[in-house]
């Protein structure tokens, strides 16, 4: 059986899409002078949201394993971009909680993930970011495992 080149499918088209927009991304936090990366400003960001969220949720939100979520997290700590406090209704779980330079770094970085937006979007209609993101959930919805 021939195969066309995985170069030459749309899947690979949106894997490059995705890893081009990840490195604009986090080229221009680092203008920033944040010492922050694109995965952490996304879980401030997730944080900010629903700090009420398990880490398992929080993981499967950013595609990343549970694991990944805990370093992640724990570094963000020593980074002091969030803190930590035990849960008064489960004392083996904590609370998350974003940090005053958390919140600062947030606001920071607002124009730069408009202007991210705004570059990769650039001279696409509504109209076809309408039909792409139609695409998309399709190709999701065709790739999920039964029982997930």
């Amino acid at each position: 059986m021939k195969f066309n080149t995985p170069t030459g499918t749309i899947l690979y088209s949106i894997e490059q899409a995705i890893k081009e927009y990840r490195k604009l991304c986090q080229n221009n936090i680092d203008k920033t002078g944040l010492d922050i990366t694109v995965d952490q400003a996304l879980l401030l960001i997730i944080i900010s949201d629903n700090s009420k969220l398990s880490q398992k949720d929080m993981a499967e939100l950013l595609f990343k394993d549970y694991a990944s979520i805990t370093r992640m997290i724990e570094l963000m700590v020593k980074k002091d971009y969030i803190k930590r406090e035990i849960n008064e209704k489960d004392r083996r779980r904590f609370n998350l909680i974003i940090s005053n330079k958390g919140t600062k770094s947030l606001k920071a970085l607002e124009s730069t993930i408009l202007e991210n937006r705004r570059t990769a979007l650039y001279g696409l209609s509504k109209n076809e970011i309408i039909q792409i993101n139609s695409g998309l959930q399709k190709i999701i919805t065709n790739c999920k495992i039964p029982n997930q």
